[in-house]
């Protein structure tokens, strides 16, 4: 398998050349003046600085240089440039003089005056270089906590949503049982009738365990199967009404949270009434958003403040999948009903 150059190596490689390319450039179209052995001096220089920035490249990574304050950051870079391109300009220099390269033109001009100015030289060319590799690992750096915050941010939705599935589906479950319960002495034909809708209820919730949304029309038959089971328990005293819109079947809703409002609507108002009650479920498109209703015969006082479990893990689903694009609301609407709704963004199929 053949070895990939790394992004360090191209942009090294690209970056020198491109420097190559502009020098040659100058020198054959705008120059006036003969330089002595330029392709070899160019040639030097640009091996010299690929080596050097290469050395202050693993300079900056042993010491953290990117990871230390803000201010010390800038002193480090402004002291590593001034330190490389000094040896930059003394190789450089050392090299013309021992092989006789270059010609001075000035020989008045000191060895301490001429690497002085390579050096002014040597340190714009190595100040750009470490600049563009500030910039990309910062850049680099930034996106990459980003990316890290997004994946958190995921991890702990996925991790709360566990978290309220793993608390909703026991209390279905109880209060299911506790249903059949009732039924087991009384009418033995009806129990094992419920047992059997129970079955059909579990397998269904635990088909739904590891999805965020479920279409309206497969959570409507486990709450189907959950109000049958109850209608044995209350028989007359429960009246089910379903006004539920065709269109809105296949809307995405959280698994459960239908169930779990119906749940809540006989726990806390048909149970609480001696006559029993209506519990009507409702679906529809109302201002563009699809809107879930589910109203029973009670009082939001027979409610745990109007705050129990179910409620409470509805409103932290809906924040949780759909960001503050969704809405939940339980109110008295007259003497004789409470109403739970949620509000949820359209989802065009």
């Amino acid at each position: 398998m053949k070895k990939k150059i790394s992004t360090y190596w191209i942009c090294q490689l690209g970056g020198w050349g491109t420097n190559i390319a502009i020098s040659s450039f100058y020198y054959l179209t705008l120059s006036v003046r003969k330089i002595d052995h330029f392709f070899l001096l160019i040639g030097i220089s640009v091996l010299t600085g690929i080596i050097l920035t290469h050395l202050m490249r693993r300079v900056i990574k042993k010491y953290n240089f990117l990871e230390k304050p803000i201010k010390k950051q800038i002193l480090y870079f402004i002291l590593v440039t001034v330190v490389f391109a000094v040896v930059y300009a003394c190789i450089g220099t050392g090299i013309e003089k021992i092989f006789k390269l270059r010609v001075q033109n000035n020989p008045k001009i000191s060895l301490l005056n001429e690497i002085i100015r390579n050096s002014l030289d040597s340190f714009f060319v190595l100040f750009i270089w470490n600049l563009l590799y500030y910039i990309f690992h910062y850049v680099e750096r930034t996106l990459r906590q980003e990316v890290d915050t997004f994946k958190l941010q995921s991890l702990v939705k996925e991790l709360e949503l566990k978290t309220i599935k793993s608390h909703i589906n026991p209390h279905f479950i109880f209060n299911a049982l506790n249903s059949i319960r009732a039924l087991v002495d009384e009418n033995p034909s009806r129990a094992r009738t419920a047992i059997t809708e129970l079955s059909n209820i579990l397998r269904s919730s635990m088909q739904t365990e590891k999805l965020e949304t479920v279409p309206l029309e497969r959570e409507l038959n486990i709450v189907k199967d959950y109000l049958a089971l109850e209608k044995m328990r209350f028989e007359e005293r429960l009246s089910i009404e379903l006004d539920i819109k065709e269109s809105t079947l296949q809307q995405p809703i959280p698994p459960m949270m239908l169930q779990t409002l119906v749940e809540n609507a006989i726990k806390h108002g048909i149970s609480k009434k001696e006559s029993g009650g209506t519990i009507k479920v409702s679906s529809d498109f109302i201002n563009n958003h699809h809107e879930l209703s589910v109203q029973n015969t009670g009082q939001l006082g027979n409610y745990p403040n109007g705050n129990g479990f179910g409620l409470k893990s509805t409103e932290d689903r809906l924040n949780l999948l759909y960001q503050g694009r969704a809405s939940f609301a339980i109110k008295n609407i007259n003497n004789e009903m409470v109403e739970s709704r949620i509000t949820m963004p359209f989802i065009a199929n």
